[in-house]
């Protein structure tokens, strides 16, 4: 048993996919292929005793599509989209066609020359060129559902083939008899049917379309975490190289603010890196020699060298791009209302339609008459509301959920959203900020009786200080003064002290701002504030010990010196805050009855921690990127599982969950690899998109019921049933009554607009 992955080429719809999708697993030696509409690529899983990749190559060109061979997933060159203008040329074919042929009806003024009873031959060939036209741009519709009916997996595409058709083709032979003098048929043509069904489609194939690429293109933004080019030690001299040209065992070289080019372990050199891309992890991770580091991670301080251990398809990155390929290629079984029925639908219109022709001919009718039956029964079962039923209200429900602040990506999530069971979190970014702040501080300036003696005036110092430095905690304490429009002040003397914390003067007054270690190398007394930084510990902060020199002179062998002596004056404990409306988030999920889980790749004491103070009991912690994938899975057993995230990290298991929700404020990857986005960075939408969902699930229900409702009633009539009783249908009331069908599915999914 082998596996393949194949690039394709030609698919435009999911239709495209799923007919593909079928084509292949109906294929001797074909254990299982899915097809995968957002990447072009089809997973083929084969016995390689009965089949090879070219065999399997010409079942895809058999199916109407093209193999371009082996998908290595390289990033691909953007090509410019036609989709739009394509979409404006329908649009305006749209509105010409429907004002030619139903402007009269509703009052707005005719057109001399194409008036449908003064000039019945011009009207026609005005209306036919229009529909040709209208056929020519949406050939790819038409072939597809031809390309499904022969191989016996009918979908959508082939309902509305077959309903274009036969309007087009009946319209044909009422142009030729007006052609004749037969002016009366000029009633009995449809060509606006023929356009308008193609319209809807392609608007709906459109939007597909624009979510297919932007999703796509995020994949593949995976691959360009790394950077471009590297620093590595050849024969003792510094040299620039592509990433393509390290080999395992040379010696790179990583200076501050640059990233890690390939996976390796350090050998000289220490420095604090930011993982949080892989870990989910806020602070960054110390890395000394024989630390590993990997590719993507970026270097805040010193300058490291490491030696190359993984590179190319090795690579963690490479790993999670083949994760998340594998996961959005793994699709959960929910098959479409709309597609089900249509497997039986259309051949059974067909029978229908080809036995009524038959029977009123064994009876004596004419072969007009058989006809007109035949063509009947297709128009009045033309697939445009049955169709229509689902997007329209999916592009409704999508619209309002935009407004709110949800941006939805796929039909697929906007349907289940209501049904999930489990809603899993990331931890960093999610419920928290994602970002290192001031959470609490403890002053001691007055049992210390040192110069500052505001609490405002020490986080000014020693935002001022940090500002001069490049470390993440730094970062979060200058991001808080600046947040609470503190003024920073200029400092002398700043010193970087490494692995200890930094020092500076200000004022003529020297300040150490740093762990511990620092102050017991100062002989500063700490003892006043172990409680407090117990308190902090336990909380889950990092914390920074601040104190002030207080000149003192000794007297050596009557020589008078000065020596510095320090005092505590502050403690700070900084840490990523929770977001304000997590609390309330948790607890409305919690009284919907869904069960409410903590993912996260940070500490589990940490995690905890943030867990009980939100309401959350599940908590699993210390995860890698796949190891959240299958946490997911094992989640998925009990039902739909939506996940929220917002780093690369959450990616795969953004793509794994029936349901992957990012945050407006997380990296583009994670965003393109989720399928809802809250673009306002609240949590308080996650309730709001489940109840969007239900109301859009009930909309379509009803949608549904009106498609069917008006084939039930008028497929009979079609046949000539009721014929006897002088109740007949023409294909000119079929239209209408598949028109009507349309108006109610439409007006009743604009409800949802309220």
């Amino acid at each position: 048993m082998k596996k393949v992955l194949l690039k394709i080429d030609g698919m435009t719809c999911s239709a495209c996919s799923s007919g593909l999708e079928k084509y292949l697993n109906k294929q001797d030696g074909v254990i299982n292929a899915t097809v995968n509409l957002v990447m072009n690529n089809a997973s083929v899983e084969y016995d390689e005793n009965k089949l090879d990749i070219p065999q399997i190559e010409k079942f895809v060109q058999k199916a109407g599509f093209e193999s371009l061979g082996i998908d290595n997933l390289q990033k691909e060159e953007k090509k410019k989209s036609r989709g739009k203008y394509k979409l404006w040329g329908f649009t305006a074919i749209a509105i010409l066609t429907l004002y030619i042929a139903m402007g009269h009806m509703i009052g707005l003024p005719e057109v001399p020359f194409l008036s449908m009873h003064n000039n019945p031959i011009n009207y026609t060939i005005a209306l036919l060129i229009l529909s040709i036209v209208s056929i020519i741009m949406g050939r790819d519709i038409l072939k597809n559902g031809y390309k499904n009916l022969i191989h016996r997996t009918a979908n959508m595409d082939t309902l509305v083939g077959l309903g274009v058709l036969s309007s087009f083709l009946y319209s044909i032979y009422g142009t030729y008899m007006i052609f004749k003098g037969h002016h009366e048929y000029v009633e009995n043509l449809y060509y606006e049917s023929v356009v308008i069904i193609l319209f809807f489609i392609h608007i709906g194939r459109y939007v597909e379309a624009r979510n297919k690429d932007k999703t796509k293109e995020a994949i593949q933004s995976l691959m360009m975490i790394t950077p471009n080019k590297a620093t590595i030690l050849r024969d003792g001299k510094e040299k620039q190289v592509t990433l393509d040209e390290i080999v395992k065992g040379d010696i790179v070289v990583c200076k501050p603010g640059e990233k890690i080019a390939v996976d390796g372990e350090v050998t000289d050199g220490v420095t604090h890196i930011d993982e949080s891309f892989v870990t989910g992890e806020s602070v960054p991770s110390k890395k000394d020699v024989g630390s590993k580091v990997i590719a993507g991670s970026i270097n805040y301080e010193g300058t490291i060298k490491y030696k190359a251990e993984k590179i190319g398809k090795e690579s963690t990155v490479s790993e999670i791009v083949r994760m998340v390929v594998e996961a959005t290629n793994t699709k959960a079984p929910i098959a479409k209302i709309a597609d089900k029925i249509s497997g039986y639908f259309v051949p059974a219109i067909i029978i229908i339609a080809i036995l009524s022709a038959i029977v009123w001919l064994i009876i004596g009718q004419t072969f007009a008459f058989a006809i007109n039956v035949f063509i009947t029964v297709l128009v009045v079962a033309c697939p445009c509301s049955l169709g229509l039923a689902t997007p329209l209200a999916i592009v409704v429900s999508s619209g309002v959920a935009s407004r709110a602040g949800i941006l939805i990506k796929n039909s697929e999530s906007l349907e289940n959203a209501h049904k999930v069971k489990t809603v899993v979190f990331d931890k960093t970014g999610t419920l928290t900020k994602g970002k290192l702040s001031v959470s609490k501080m403890f002053s001691y300036y007055k049992l210390c009786g040192v110069n500052v003696d505001i609490d405002e005036d020490i986080m000014q110092i020693v935002a001022s200080i940090e500002n001069k430095s490049e470390h993440p905690i730094a970062r979060g304490i200058v991001n808080f003064a600046t947040e609470n429009n503190m003024e920073l002040v200029e400092v002398e003397n700043f010193k970087n002290i490494a692995g200890f914390g930094v020092s500076a003067e200000y004022n003529s007054t020297e300040f150490l701002i740093g762990n511990s270690k620092l102050m017991q190398e100062n002989d500063v007394d700490i003892s006043v504030a172990i409680e407090d930084e117990e308190e902090l510990e336990k909380d889950g902060n990092s914390i920074l010990f601040v104190a002030e020199s207080i000149a003192t002179n000794k007297d050596t062998a009557n020589k008078k010196e000065t020596s510095k002596q320090y005092k505590l004056l502050a403690l700070i404990g900084v840490k990523d805050v929770i977001k304000d409306n997590a609390y309330y988030v948790i607890d409305k999920l919690h009284n919907q009855n869904v069960n409410v889980v903590m993912l996260t790749g940070d500490n589990e004491k940490t995690a905890k921690n943030i867990a009980d103070k939100i309401g959350i009991t599940e908590v699993i912690a210390n995860v890698l990127p796949k190891e959240k994938a299958e946490r997911i899975k094992e989640l998925k057993q009990n039902g739909l599982v939506m996940m929220c995230g917002d780093g690369i990290n959450d990616s795969v298991s953004l793509v794994t969950a029936d349901i992957g929700v990012s945050v407006g404020s997380g990296t583009d990857i994670a965003m393109d690899s989720s399928d809802v986005v809250l673009m306002q960075d609240d949590l308080e939408k996650i309730p709001e998109l489940m109840d969007i969902s239900k109301r859009t699930i009930r909309n379509i229900k009803q949608n549904l019921f009106w498609a069917f409702f008006y084939n039930i009633c008028m497929i009979p009539i079609a046949m000539g049933v009721f014929s006897i009783w002088g109740l007949t249908m023409n294909p000119m009331f079929a239209s209408l009554a598949m028109t009507l069908s349309s108006i109610t599915v439409t007006l009743n999914s604009l409800r949802l607009r309220r």
